[in-house]
């Protein structure tokens, strides 16, 4: 799948038997590049880079489950026979530090053994900016799928990645001993709709949605 982003390309890879939406973002004048959400399937991520010559700055992630980071070490170590600087790694907020150590534990129960846990080189805060790709991602921390859980939102390019935070006509999971629904669903309300009915978010898994089309119809938000 490949949408408009202005001024950049944007193409969504889905990995991992979950078909989890890997967001390929990048400059195409630079040829520099941010991965948000490396769950899986390294090798085809890193022929999707060597075939668009792309240098990957950072790998973004918005939480700790296996289908969003387990592919998050093999694609360092891949990395590094093909570009000389290590791609930056950052991670949610701290509260999910305990799901980047249990993948391998994660994948077990699914029956996978090619995921690894992800080690990041820090964790970010609500309200804090990261800037890559002459792009400004600001971070709002929106627990309730998970304790970490964030959503990387471009308020220039009217676009967010939102993990499994948010999807067509529904939100995230939270029947884990660590989900809150009543804590997710507030937190969309309060952080995420202010932010804009153009938002165009892109979800960790299925379609493209806008924060307008689900402040209308999404039946979790008429509460």
């Amino acid at each position: 799948m490949q949408v408009n982003y202005p001024d950049m390309q944007l193409r969504i890879v889905p990995v991992t038997p979950f078909r989890q939406n890997c967001s390929v973002l990048w400059n195409e004048k630079t040829h520099k590049a941010v991965i948000i959400d490396a769950g899986g399937d390294a090798n085809v991520l890193l022929d999707f880079l060597k075939k668009n010559i792309l240098e990957v700055e950072a790998i973004l992630l918005t939480h700790g489950h296996l289908d969003h980071a387990g592919g998050v070490a093999a694609l360092c170590r891949g990395l590094e026979n093909t570009q000389e600087t290590r791609p930056d790694v950052i991670g949610p907020n701290i509260h999910d530090q305990f799901l980047f150590q249990s993948i391998v534990e994660q994948a077990r129960h699914f029956g996978l053994s090619d995921l690894e846990n992800a080690d990041v080189d820090r964790f970010t805060q609500d309200g804090e900016s990261l800037n890559y790709l002459e792009c400004t991602f600001r971070v709002v921390h929106v627990p309730g799928h998970t304790p970490g859980h964030v959503v990387f939102v471009d308020e220039k390019a009217r676009f967010a990645f939102g993990g499994d935070v948010l999807f067509r006509g529904t939100i995230g999971r939270t029947d884990f001993a660590y989900g809150n629904s009543q804590q997710l669903i507030q937190g969309i309300k309060e952080k995420l709709l202010p932010l804009g009915d153009d938002i165009v978010i892109v979800p960790g898994h299925g379609g493209l949605t806008t924060l307008g089309a689900e402040r209308a119809s999404n039946p979790f938000l008429q509460r």
